[in-house]
């Protein structure tokens, strides 16, 4: 079974504020397995355009991420940061070579 991600890219308006997503969040990602692998630091975008923030969560299948997303652990994490940001969201399988 191949993992999965979400790929987001965000747009932070109010920091402070977005901080309250930062911790209603971890319920969820923690139900479901989520772990993050990317959450803000540097980038440099090489081509194209991005949101100025990166987050990068691996789950263990496609189907806890899609679940994570969908739960009402997460949504309720949504509602803080809705307000306050913009992003895009992909979930997306990971490859599995075997």
């Amino acid at each position: 079974m191949s993992k999965a991600y979400w790929i987001g890219h965000v747009s932070v308006d109010d920091p402070e504020a977005y901080q309250a997503y930062r911790a209603a969040n971890a319920a969820a990602f923690t139900k479901f397995g989520g772990r993050f692998l990317v959450r803000g630091g540097s980038q440099d975008v090489v081509e194209g355009a991005l949101r100025p923030r990166a987050v990068v969560i691996e789950f263990p299948s496609y189907a806890a991420a899609l679940a994570c997303y969908h739960s009402q652990e997460y949504q309720a994490a949504l509602a803080l940061r809705a307000p306050v940001s913009t992003a895009d969201l992909a979930i997306v399988e990971g490859w599995d070579e075997g």
